[in-house]
């Protein structure tokens, strides 16, 4: 009986290729990785953020964003998900909220884009115009967790309400907490607006100007 059905299947499998189908070798997922198992260097650590096929992002990517700037950095800025230019171009502060970005650290900051760090909550790029699963999200959260546990930032900014949410797990009005100082840890966060959110929404600039001063003023 299990010669029979053995050969049905694969019969089966004959047919559907003949219909273009393409056959891969299976990926066991795995829902989140444990903490303590991931690498204590961020090198090492950015080897297994490029490896990771955790969920299905990983097929839609065109490479994980590990993060960019200074490892040991005070101040961490958070995003929530790697958008598609920056996917297509594998690089950072591109587009017009890149650029934004880039100003509101160089120019009210007075800091370099490389004397901060800038990570993503989830590391690939979601699927159009979607935002990732809960469970997708879930399987990355234990890479931010490392990054955060190796740089050791002073002061987390997170952009936008998705970029907070995912990594406070606080899921309440953005508007009440946006531009207060949040303890975490040994840590705090200021949330404050998307700078793509900003470009859509100008009138909210000058809130996000008193947002950057908090910032600075934490950094004294």
């Amino acid at each position: 009986m299990d010669s029979f059905q053995n050969l049905a299947l694969l019969e089966n499998l004959y047919r559907l290729k003949s219909l273009g189908y393409n056959y891969v070798d299976p990926i066991t997922p795995n829902i989140q990785t444990p903490l303590s198992s991931l690498p204590d260097t961020l090198n090492t650590l950015g080897e297994s953020i490029s490896r990771c096929y955790l969920c299905d992002l990983s097929k839609s990517r065109s490479q994980s964003m590990i993060g960019y700037g200074e490892t040991r950095a005070k101040l961490m800025f958070v995003d929530a998900y790697v958008s598609a230019a920056e996917d297509e171009s594998s690089e950072y502060y591109v587009g017009r909220s890149g650029t934004m970005l880039r100003d509101m650290i160089e120019k009210v900051l007075t800091l370099k884009v490389e004397e901060v760090y800038f990570t993503h909550a989830v590391k690939c790029k979601p699927f159009g115009f979607q935002n990732p699963s809960p469970s997708e999200c879930s399987s990355c959260a234990p890479f931010l967790s490392k990054q955060l546990e190796l740089i050791k930032p002073r002061i987390i900014v997170t952009l936008g309400a998705d970029a907070y949410q995912l990594l406070s797990g606080d899921s309440s009005d953005f508007e009440r907490v946006r531009g207060e100082i949040i303890p975490f840890g040994d840590a705090i966060i200021i949330p404050m607006y998307h700078p793509l959110y900003l470009i859509r929404n100008p009138s909210l600039k000058k809130e996000a100007m008193r947002d950057l001063q908090t910032i600075k003023a934490q950094l004294l």
